[in-house]
């Protein structure tokens, strides 16, 4: 299971929107300052990433919470949402090449590319479909899977108490 701290932000139900800090292993070696993936990791790692995660382990909003991610959902959803558009893209231009060949008014690049842009699309719906499929699957969404830092009751919740 990824594991990840994430602090509540909002509740609804059995369900908490919680935010995480993007971290990045970028700016950890001798170049950092000429690195163009260096520069984009420091732009993009500003910014907190907020989703809504399963509240097992019962957090209240301002806490401190350990969230967790099945590691298969993770590549099944990366291979479908990043491989699957390539694929689809390089299979429907190669296609595309053959049918161009058979075809003698058909330019074969002109073929190949419009039946890349059709495979490209087909694969978006797909993704959109497969998305809309998931939602409501348990085991693509993140859990909290306990509480970090408990609310003092003594002081109206302002200061979290840590807990081992």
């Amino acid at each position: 299971m990824i594991e990840e701290t994430a602090v509540v932000v909002k509740c609804e139900g059995e369900f908490a929107w919680v935010e995480a800090q993007r971290k990045s292993a970028c700016g950890q070696c001798g170049v950092n300052k000429a690195c163009g993936t260096g520069t984009i990791s420091r732009i993009w790692s500003q910014k907190p990433s907020k989703m809504k995660a399963i509240n097992q382990a019962q957090a209240q909003e301002g806490e401190t919470v350990l969230i967790g991610l099945q590691e298969s959902a993770l590549v099944q959803g990366s291979l479908i949402v990043y491989l699957l558009p390539i694929v689809s893209l390089i299979l429907f231009a190669i296609f595309g090449e053959q049918m161009a060949g058979q075809w003698q008014f058909a330019s074969t690049e002109i073929t190949s590319i419009i039946f890349g842009i059709i495979g490209f699309l087909l694969a978006a719906v797909l993704v959109k479909k497969f998305s809309r499929h998931i939602q409501a699957d348990t085991r693509f969404q993140p859990v909290i899977l306990k509480r970090l830092s408990i609310l003092d009751p003594d002081i109206s919740g302002l200061i979290p108490k840590v807990t081992n």
